[in-house]
């Protein structure tokens, strides 16, 4: 049973995941850039001339490195990156505690108590979260918090819910798990082959050099910026690690996936989908634990 996840969540979680997407791009742009110039500044280091103009696009080469470090350590995008992401994945597994009356949402006499605890919710997020406040766009204070497809879908009888949760929510996360855990491990046998490709080079170069004394344009510098950066590279994109977590949690929401089916009481289905929230909750957790190593 579909539902329309672009209406259902909060417009904080949209402005967080916004945030949190764009702080990402930037961290990494800056890093990217970081590198190539170092690696650009390795080649000039060649000495290929000897002119003062040469040694002044070497040294604004430098000079430019070091203004994006700054700026790195200035901007800190990594740990609005990290904070945004931890506001919006708080956001979105209360969200579907809302709309499956989880605990502390559970049925009650009125909508409006469900209504009043999901914004003291809300409220005690953005408290918690107050560092990020101005990383987060202004137009989600004019939106809707509690939006008409979570009351639609909460207004849904049990098996429907079911449907939808098992749905739009278990499967859809064992699919995004099982994805970025094959993703990474790819990643990770591409950047291994890049690096020894890198290596081979070198020590060809390094036994060239020993068999040719008199070639003095050898690309040594280059090439170990380019293996350092390839290091670094897969250091802060956590390839292996990612693949191996996110297998295991891809294998865990397979296990509780199952026992969905066994559902059939309100009271069986508020407490399973606490435990699945908090499956969900514990990697994303260890996820931000391991970005802060």
């Amino acid at each position: 049973m579909s539902i329309d996840k672009d209406a259902l969540y909060p417009a904080l979680y949209k402005a967080a995941d916004k945030a949190s997407n764009d702080a990402q791009k930037r961290y990494l742009l800056l890093i990217k850039v970081e590198f190539s110039l170092l690696f650009i500044a390795a080649v000039l280091a060649m000495d290929w001339a000897q002119s003062k103009t040469y040694y002044v696009l070497y040294a604004i080469v430098f000079i430019l490195a070091t203004l994006i470090f700054f700026t790195r350590l200035a901007l800190k995008p990594e740990q609005n990156w990290y904070q945004c992401r931890s506001l919006a994945e708080s956001i979105k597994t209360s969200t579907w505690r809302y709309v499956m009356r989880s605990e502390p949402f559970v049925d009650s006499t009125s909508i409006n108590i469900a209504r009043a605890e999901f914004r003291n919710l809300l409220r005690e997020i953005l408290r918690t979260n107050s560092r990020i406040g101005a990383k987060i766009s202004d137009s989600s204070s004019a939106e809707d918090q509690i939006t008409e497809e979570m009351d639609r879908v909460r207004r849904q009888d049990l098996e429907q819910r079911k449907q939808v949760y098992k749905e739009n929510r278990i499967s859809e996360q064992q699919i995004w798990y099982t994805g970025k855990a094959a993703d990474n491990k790819l990643s990770f046998y591409k950047w291994s082959i890049l690096l020894a490709i890198v290596y081979t080079a070198a020590i060809t170069l390094v036994l060239w050099k020993i068999a040719e004394p008199q070639w003095d344009k050898m690309p040594i510098y280059p090439l170990i910026v380019l293996a350092t950066a390839i290091v670094g590279w897969m250091q802060i994109k956590k390839f292996n690690e990612l693949t191996s977590s996110y297998t295991l949690t891809a294998i865990e929401i397979g296990i509780i996936k199952g026992k969905i089916d066994e559902v059939d009481e309100e009271a069986e289905l508020s407490e399973f989908v606490n435990e699945a929230e908090l499956a969900f909750s514990r990697e994303h957790t260890q996820w931000v634990a391991r970005q802060h190593d």
